[in-house]
């Protein structure tokens, strides 16, 4: 296993561009199995989840080849299993995705429960209403047994919840099925969204995107087709606060600044600014960062929830930045119980956190941090930590790296390109 070691306190500047969006390469790359045909896709990043979830294709029959960096060539003519790995599934969570191309596709799914972060209950359920809904049967013991042998059929339903992976699966199996499916209070984030785009380009027709009812046209057949990955906002989001909390100066190329727009807006409630430049994102350096109250100076909320809201994904970074703000803040994590419990970790390196309950934290900034060993337990508070390392005194080792690998491209040489002093090293315990 490895390590990051940080020696914190020195400005991230300079200009990156962002990698293409983990959330959206996952879904993508799993729509790959609803044509014959070859997909070419451009833009995806190289990290832990997008090599499980195409190993998982290439277990199922798939042909997968890298022609260059960040652009793979997906052939699904010869999948002919329709069961996941349990291994492979257990990897991620994204495992799942794969249950909508294979049941509009072959008209059976055999999925093992799920893998991925654990920061909270994450319901299925959605998406097996959905499947119901286009009239596929459920079984449902250890593993998931969904079948449609006779084909699915187009329907008007309504989601209990506006589940971004279930609408993915909806909008995935929908797109296969021949006449009109509306799917109503569906997610609408930016990933969301490029998958939408990335199934019209196989020939699907689909009204409202961007927006919480879509109507799915789908066809017998799809076609393949190329498809750049749109830029990661969450990446973008973790860049931004990592300049603000170290005090640098930069530029984040290439962004889709429609994306940004809530981000952007808490941010400046904890303080940091930011400007737009085309699409081009700059973060001033050396900026005083001071929270700033609600009107009547009581003391504000940043609280996630579906697009257009805060995404759940920057809450840990929203957290992390806090820390490094005058003032105080409450952060209400919605949706994910566990999602806040890294914060001991913190803690430990001195910041100032209260915990109210499994869903709020109050910060209260800013705090000295001080290098420590930590442990990474998620993709986002492995970024959280890494920003706390950077501004920290001292040095700060995170173990368990892989988590952060995960969701960031090569995160550490990226940093070290912006001037920071972080090291990859093998984790070899200490004998007792």
């Amino acid at each position: 296993m490895e390590k990051f070691v940080i020696e914190g306190g020195v400005p991230l500047s300079g200009t990156i561009v962002p990698a293409g969006n983990k959330n959206g390469a996952l879904p993508i790359i799993a729509a790959c199995l609803l044509t014959e045909d070859e997909v070419v896709l451009r833009n995806i990043p190289r990290i832990a989840d997008v090599e499980a979830m195409t190993l998982i294709l290439e277990s199922l029959g798939a042909r997968v080849e890298w022609l260059d960096d960040g652009e793979v060539s997906i052939d699904s003519s010869g999948v002919d299993r329709f069961d996941v790995d349990r291994a492979l599934a257990e990897r991620i969570r994204a495992s799942f995705l794969l249950a909508g191309p294979l049941l509009a596709r072959f008209g059976v799914a055999h999925m093992p429960p799920p893998g991925g972060d654990v920061i909270g209950r994450r319901r299925l359920d959605p998406h097996l209403d959905a499947f119901r809904a286009l009239g596929a049967t459920v079984e449902h013991s250890r593993d998931i047994k969904i079948e449609a042998p006779l084909g699915l059929s187009p329907c008007d339903f309504l989601m209990d919840e506006p589940s971004v992976m279930a609408t993915e699966n909806a909008l995935m199996a929908a797109a296969l099925t021949n006449g009109p499916t509306v799917i109503r209070n569906a997610a609408c984030e930016p990933h969301v969204q490029d998958l939408a785009r990335m199934l019209v380009a196989m020939g699907a027709s689909i009204d409202g995107i961007g927006s919480n009812v879509m109507t799915v046209h789908g066809l017998r057949r799809l076609r393949g087709c190329m498809h750049t990955i749109a830029p990661d906002h969450i990446e973008i989001g973790s860049f931004i606060a990592l300049a603000g909390v170290t005090g640098g100066e930069l530029a984040v190329k290439n962004t889709i600044p429609e994306d940004l727009r809530m981000i952007r807006l808490v941010f400046e409630r904890l303080g940091l600014h930011s400007e737009l430049r085309g699409a081009d994102v700059l973060v001033p350096g050396g900026q005083k960062l001071v929270i700033r109250n609600d009107s009547g100076d009581y003391m504000p909320k940043v609280e996630s929830g579906p697009w257009p809201s805060f995404p759940a994904d920057l809450t840990s970074i929203a957290l992390a930045l806090a820390t490094q703000s005058e003032g105080s803040v409450i952060i209400h994590e919605k949706m994910f119980e566990n999602r806040l419990f890294f914060t001991d970790k913190l803690q430990v390196m001195g910041a100032a956190i209260t915990i109210c309950d499994p869903h709020r934290a109050i910060v209260v900034g800013p705090r000295r941090l001080r290098g420590e060993r930590v442990e990474s337990p998620d993709i986002r508070a492995g970024m959280a930590m890494l920003m706390a390392a950077l501004c920290a005194d001292g040095v700060t080792q995170i173990g368990n790296v892989r988590q952060i690998d995960r969701g960031y491209e090569r995160i550490d040489e990226r940093l070290r390109a912006l001037g920071a002093r972080i090291q990859r090293l093998d984790d070899v315990p200490v004998p007792a």
